[in-house]
């Protein structure tokens, strides 16, 4: 089962093959289904690509098979090592340190479990992801906000502050990293990873890191592992490889331990690590191991949109502030000048037809903001932004 040859595009010259709109509307996801025809969605994170061949042919393969059933064994593990050391430079995956996990989310609740009681807090950098709030409150810890500081990076000061609130009284704590964050796309660096852990191994704050968009970096950014930075070996990371391939839908995820971590770790109930799809499992490990010359053309493809981005926006919408980001497929537009009040994804849904995330969504900075996913053709791209621009014509 998998021995599946790399066969990805190697054709570098020619225009990155995003799917074309008309084939996009006969999806049925939420990215398609949401909104009316007529509307351009650029909220959700799902990409406008056709999946990886070796992903293709490894699903293929599993349902002419029937191998539908429950997940099993360590592949995802190996694969998620093997992908580390390649392209981060980075063995400190060890396979009997992981667990497998339904998803990023859940595996970051199951974590959570382990290093926290109800009532306590969970520290996280705001404006990020909306579900670390819903999930954490679902599970009745309490969120415990350090802002970002105006550079998007994480403000130490501030975090400090946060984690000796947190544990006021005795209590424990946890910090939710968002690694590379979203939806700034910042990439935290060595020096304030290696900080981060000085911090919580003072203040006694368990880090769980999502680092679910860490394949996903900009040309010339060096994405760095929590767990790989000295003084990390009591955290927990979740990776996952559906953002980077675009498998949302086939459900599947791996926490890994810090050397500390593992008697935590393995902890998890058997029950959760049969949560994963084991077709996700399947499509999941084929990305890891035959899809990196898939994944070269997508990141190269999201520099280009970066870039037009950047472009397109200094020509209609001047006054909306976008630095292109270091990672992820996701850019964090400040909108406070057009003077759209706090949700500025609103006017532009309704005026321009085009589906943004709102700000407000991310929490504490989120005003005012609006969260676009640019991994689309430059075609619905500069669509998207001519239409914002046409939003605010009255």
């Amino acid at each position: 089962m998998m021995n599946i040859p790399s066969t990805d595009r190697t054709d570098k010259s020619a225009p990155f093959p995003w799917v074309p709109l008309d084939q996009l509307r006969l999806r049925t996801s939420e990215k398609w289904r949401t909104f009316p025809p007529d509307v351009l969605p650029l909220f959700v994170a799902e990409m406008d690509v056709a999946l990886a061949e070796p992903v293709v042919r490894a699903i293929t393969e599993a349902a002419t098979l029937g191998d539908t059933g429950y997940p099993a064994g360590t592949a995802y593990s190996e694969a998620l090592r093997e992908f580390a050391k390649r392209r981060w430079n980075w063995d400190g995956v060890i396979v009997s340190a992981t667990a497998m996990v339904p998803d990023v989310m859940l595996g970051v609740v199951e974590t959570l479990r382990l290093v926290t009681d109800p009532g306590d807090a969970v520290i996280v950098n705001c404006p990020v992801y909306p579900p670390f709030y819903h999930f954490v409150e679902h599970m009745n810890r309490r969120i415990q906000e350090a802002p970002l500081g105006q550079d998007y990076r994480i403000d130490l000061t501030v975090l400090a502050d946060a984690f000796r609130k947190a544990v006021a009284g005795g209590r424990r704590a946890a910090y939710l990293l968002c690694s590379p964050h979203n939806p700034t796309g910042t990439v935290h660096s060595a020096n304030e990873l290696a900080s981060v852990a000085a911090l919580a191994e003072r203040y006694g704050v368990r880090v769980v890191v999502d680092e679910i968009h860490a394949p996903i970096v900009a040309s010339g950014t060096v994405f760095v592992p929590y767990l790989s930075v000295a003084g990390a070996e009591a955290g927990i990371s979740i990776i996952s490889a559906s953002k980077a391939w675009n498998l949302a839908g086939l459900k599947a995820a791996v926490a890994v331990a810090g050397p500390a971590a593992a008697d935590d770790l393995a902890r998890i109930p058997p029950l959760v690590q049969e949560g994963p799809s084991h077709v996700g499992v399947i499509a999941h490990t084929a990305a890891l191991r035959y899809g990196d010359g898939w994944l070269d053309g997508v990141l190269a493809a999201i520099d280009d949109n970066r870039r037009l981005l950047a472009t397109l926006l200094d020509q209609h919408l001047p006054a909306v502030r976008y630095e292109p980001s270091e990672a992820t497929y996701v850019a964090w537009l400040d909108c406070c000048a057009l003077g759209l009040g706090d949700d500025p994804a609103a006017t532009f849904l309704e005026r321009g037809r085009v589906a943004l995330s709102a700000g407000l969504d991310f929490g504490t900075g989120g005003a005012g903001h609006a969260r676009l996913n640019l991994a689309t053709s430059p075609q619905v791209l500069t669509e998207a932004v001519e239409r914002m621009a046409a939003a605010l014509i009255t």
